[in-house]
């Protein structure tokens, strides 16, 4: 099957972070997020892909040409304005040739839940399948709302005002659909937002042909915030069994590195620190001495003073100007 990753957004509510990279380069414990997403598609043998990023982001087609990915095809397309994910994938139409994928570049679902996408979509002959998530009522406001009735998706509204919520039941920014969708793209106006959505398609789309099925997911990841960096971090690190070897002269005395913990290349660190337990460091930082580090994110070329405490905290270098 054919998969779109859309990688364009550049993650506003990750700023200062994102300023200087987008989102889906943001570091989970070693790779970046789109790398995580990535992972999930592999897993379940999608190894035909199209990648939509945004102009000038060169660090993420760096990545990928540096990764070995044998049996993968992959093909970039630039999005030159954010103009919403509806519009994003109908940049990415012209490769599009049989029933296909779609991911933002920031949700994680378990693997066997894109196998269920996937099973669900084949067995119902659907025009289209979404992934769907039943939120609690102490969740952050809904994405999108969903009317679901006996296996299928009635309604679906893109960020509903409080008198439009349907249900607690989201989609999720994880899709399969037939390629006759496609026709639906260029019918969709902008938003007052200046975004064209991609909920608005499908709303056509059970409108004009129906059956949209749904699969629920019993959890997700998300990366929208400092704190969601913070939590996906903690949790692949928590399923890494080595610790981090650094030369010798790297670290000071008394220095104690706590698991789990994750350290990339070329990063120092001062003496009678203690680093960890659930810190990522990336490339090139240098710690002064008497550092405590824990629950953090440090972003590469960071230098973090004698002295500090950094709990709970994505950090970024001071003199990276925005």
């Amino acid at each position: 099957m054919q998969a779109v990753i859309l990688a364009a957004g550049r993650g506003r509510r990750l700023h200062p972070f994102t300023l200087k990279r987008s989102k889906a380069m943001m570091p989970v414990a070693g790779k970046p997020m789109v790398g995580r997403v990535l992972d999930r598609l592999i897993q379940n043998e999608v190894s035909d892909l199209i990648m939509v990023t945004g102009p000038g982001d060169h660090e993420i087609r760096r990545y990928f040409q540096e990764q070995s990915l044998p049996g993968i095809s992959l093909k970039w397309v630039v999005q030159p304005e954010p103009l919403g994910m509806a519009q994003a994938l109908s940049l990415a139409a012209p490769y599009l040739r049989e029933s296909f994928l779609v991911t933002s570049c920031d949700n994680l679902t378990p693997v066997s839940h894109v196998a269920d996408l996937l099973a669900t979509h084949q067995s119902r002959k659907a025009n289209a399948t979404l992934s769907l998530m039943e939120m609690n009522s102490g969740s952050k406001a809904l994405g999108s709302t969903v009317k679901f009735d006996q296996g299928q998706v009635r309604r679906i509204i893109e960020k509903p005002a409080p008198d439009e919520i349907l249900s607690r039941i989201t989609s999720l920014p994880l899709y399969i659909f037939s390629p006759q969708f496609l026709d639906y793209l260029s019918d969709v106006s902008l938003s007052p937002s200046g975004e064209c959505a991609l909920q608005d398609a499908i709303q056509l789309l059970i409108e004009r042909k129906g059956k949209v099925a749904g699969v629920f997911t019993p959890s997700r990841m998300q990366l929208t915030d400092a704190d969601d960096l913070l939590a996906l971090n903690r949790h692949y690190l928590s399923r890494q069994r080595d610790p981090p070897c650094l030369p010798p002269d790297c670290i000071g005395s008394g220095t104690h590195l706590v698991s789990p913990l994750g350290i990339e290349p070329g990063t120092t660190i001062g003496s009678h620190c203690t680093i960890g337990p659930d810190v990522y460091i990336e490339s090139n930082c240098t710690i002064g001495a008497n550092v405590l580090l824990q629950d953090a994110v440090i972003l590469r070329d960071t230098r973090i003073e004698d002295g500090r405490e950094i709990v709970g905290q994505v950090l970024a270098p001071k003199s990276r100007k925005l």
